[in-house]
């Protein structure tokens, strides 16, 4: 039986001044975690072992993403993190310097329930 996403939840991070797209991309998440609520694991026969989760991220450069760092904000849970090209540079006209912007969707998955 196929996992069913129970949750999905979407963010947006920055990096001001340092162009730091692993900063970008945590914050991203952890503004995705601050909305949701995994309620769901506190009910009887629920498995919190089965829970898996998918994050994906969208910056301009997304081989600078360390994703151990991003998978390291779940702790020990089944977590896979894609990084795909999006997100958005802002170039500041006198510096020359980004300020780097990612967008993240994070979603939990569990087995289908009986």
């Amino acid at each position: 039986m196929a996992d069913q996403r129970f949750i999905i939840e979407m963010g947006m991070g920055n990096d001001l001044h340092g162009e730091n797209y692993t900063k970008a991309a945590m914050r991203a998440v952890e503004n995705a975690r601050q909305r949701s609520s995994l309620h769901l694991l506190g009910v009887p026969g629920v498995q919190r072992g089965a829970l898996r989760i998918v994050v994906t991220i969208g910056v301009q450069a997304p081989e600078q993403v360390d994703r151990d760092a991003i998978a390291g904000l779940f702790g020990d849970a089944n977590v896979t993190v894609l990084v795909k090209k999006g997100g958005l540079n802002s170039r500041h006209p006198g510096t020359g310097q980004s300020i780097v912007m990612a967008a993240a969707a994070v979603e939990a998955f569990l087995p289908a329930q009986p």
